[in-house]
Formats: C-alpha cells, sequence, structure tokens
C-alpha cells in the first residue's frame, strides 16, 4: 500500500537542507563530490531532489558538512527514510513524469497553460484515451490504459471535498477545435469542462485566435505552488523524451508574469463558458 507520505517533496526538502548545509561550509559540489569520491552530478542530483537520498547519503554528507548536532542529523536521516517510500503513483509501475506526479499531489496551486489540448486534470476519460493513443502510437492498449488510470486518479485533486487543489487553466482556442476521439466526445469533453469551470477553485479561461500572438507562444507549461512556505514554486515544461523543471526565482518570477499577460489577454470565466458552448454546438450539428 503506497503510504501518505509524498517521497518526492520529502527528497526535494532534503535537497534543500543540503545545499543549505554545504553553502554555509563555503564549499562547491565539485569540493564535495571529489571528499566522497563521487561525480558531481550525483551530488546536484541530490540537492535538486531528482534522485533518491539514502541514509548513508545524509551520514556521509553530513561528516563532511561536519554537523555535529545529532538532533539535525536525525531529522535529515528520517527525511531520508521517508523520501523512499512510495507514493500512489509508484503501484502504477515505471511512469516517466512521477517526480511530476509527486509535485501535484502536494501542490497548493496549479497554473497551466495549454496550447493544443484540454489539460490532463479536465479531461474525460474517453478524450484521455483517445488523446494518449494518438500521441503514443507504438504503446500498447495496457500501457495506454495505465497512463489513463493515473490521469484520472490526478483528478481527484480537483474534485476533493477538503483541501482541493486550486486549478487555474489557459486553454487555446485551437484546443477546442480538435477533435479527439470524434465529435460526441469532443462534445462531451467540452461539456465536461464547462461543468468543471464551475467550481469555486477551478478557473479556465480561452484565448481565442483573434488575440494573435501571446506570451505562450512558445508552449505549454504549468507553475507549481506549494502550502509550505519552504518549498519554492516550480514551473514544469513537459517534453517527449525528458522533462524540465525551474525553481531558480528569477525563472519562476518571469514565468508567472508570462502568465499574469495570457490570463490579461484571455476571454474571462463567463465569456469562455459561452465561447465552449457554442463550440460544443457544432459537434453536434445543432
Amino acid at each position: 500500500m503506497a503510504s501518505s507520505i509524498n517521497p518526492t517533496v520529502r527528497r526535494r526538502r532534503l535537497g534543500l537542507e543540503l545545499r543549505r548545509l554545504r553553502e554555509l561550509k563555503g564549499m562547491t559540489a565539485e569540493e564535495v563530490a571529489e571528499r566522497l569520491l563521487v561525480s558531481q552530478s550525483k551530488i546536484s542530483r541530490l540537492e535538486n531532489g531528482r534522485r533518491s537520498i539514502s541514509q548513508r547519503d545524509v551520514r556521509d554528507l553530513c561528516s563532511v558538512y561536519e554537523v555535529d548536532d545529532h538532533r539535525i542529523v536525525d531529522s535529515l536521516m528520517q527525511m531520508a527514510k521517508d523520501s523512499r517510500q512510495q507514493g500512489w503513483w509508484h503501484a502504477f509501475g515505471d511512469i516517466p513524469y512521477s517526480v511530476y506526479i509527486g509535485l501535484e499531489t502536494d501542490a497548493a496551486s496549479l497554473r497551466v497553460y495549454e496550447p493544443q489540448v484540454v489539460p490532463g486534470l479536465l479531461q474525460t476519460r474517453t478524450y484521455a484515451e483517445a488523446l494518449i493513443t494518438g500521441a503514443l502510437p507504438e504503446s500498447g492498449t495496457l500501457d495506454v490504459d495505465k497512463r489513463v488510470s493515473v490521469r484520472m486518479r490526478r483528478q481527484e485533486r480537483v474534485r476533493a471535498a477538503d483541501q482541493p487543489l486550486r486549478l487555474w487553466a489557459v486553454i487555446d482556442e485551437a484546443a477546442l477545435h480538435r477533435i479527439v476521439g470524434g465529435k460526441a466526445q469532443m462534445r462531451e469533453q467540452l461539456e465536461h469542462l464547462i461543468e468543471l469551470s464551475q467550481l469555486p477553485h477551478v478557473t479556465v479561461q480561452v484565448l481565442p485566435f483573434d488575440m494573435g500572438a501571446h506570451p505562450g507562444i512558445n508552449g505549454q507549461y504549468a507553475i507549481l505552488e506549494f502550502p509550505d512556505a519552504t518549498d519554492s514554486s516550480v514551473v514544469y515544461i513537459e517534453g517527449v523524451t525528458s522533462d524540465l523543471y525551474l525553481e531558480k526565482a528569477n525563472d519562476v518570477h518571469k514565468y508567472s508574469v508570462m502568465y499574469e499577460h495570457l490570463r490579461a489577454q484571455a476571454l474571462n470565466a463567463d465569456q469562455t463558458r459561452s465561447f465552449i458552448e457554442n463550440i460544443a454546438k457544432r459537434y453536434t450539428g445543432s
């Protein structure tokens, strides 16, 4: 059974603390790597939370940083232990974007811009099945089913009665015209989008074609924010073979400013619902 502890977030917090201890010691990642006879890339991956951290790693690093307070060492060791537990998503096997799922699971809010498709958290099952099948033509039925199941499980945060995810989605008009799965499935999807947009913690805005060039023209991205003030916001950019996570304050700020411009240029929530309703009618010829 998956633990309620979020290993991704624990790794991230532990990595930040280890980086802080290294910087207090005035050492570079290269110097630490030389002391421990490991690669510099390992130290970097430990600090950015992209790699599992063993208790031995923590013990060795605390020794290098000369951390004498046993309470600090014990706390870091416990975080390392927790970080190796399994989140709910591990029950589905190997998932390429498991780091993102871990972050999304713990996030308080998510701002996403999608230029081509309806955001994953707002998709119907039939839309998701058709989309994943089309996007991954070499994947088998079992892999598609697993990805769809994971997506449906992620959506529980949106409908949660207690502390639901605060979701703000700006969607390019192109996503509403791209027929994924057939016209009947698209009508169902657009009606589902309208329904979810009426939840108090969900805001959906459409960016119409006639707005021309805009700050999101380079593609999809998401900004995750967390309830714990010690967890910095993360910009997530999905890739084909690898994903990009930006955590530097300057990077997050630039993407946040871009998002504010997108929200300002997009239709407001009421206009968006009317806009989607009109497009949905075309899929039945009414």
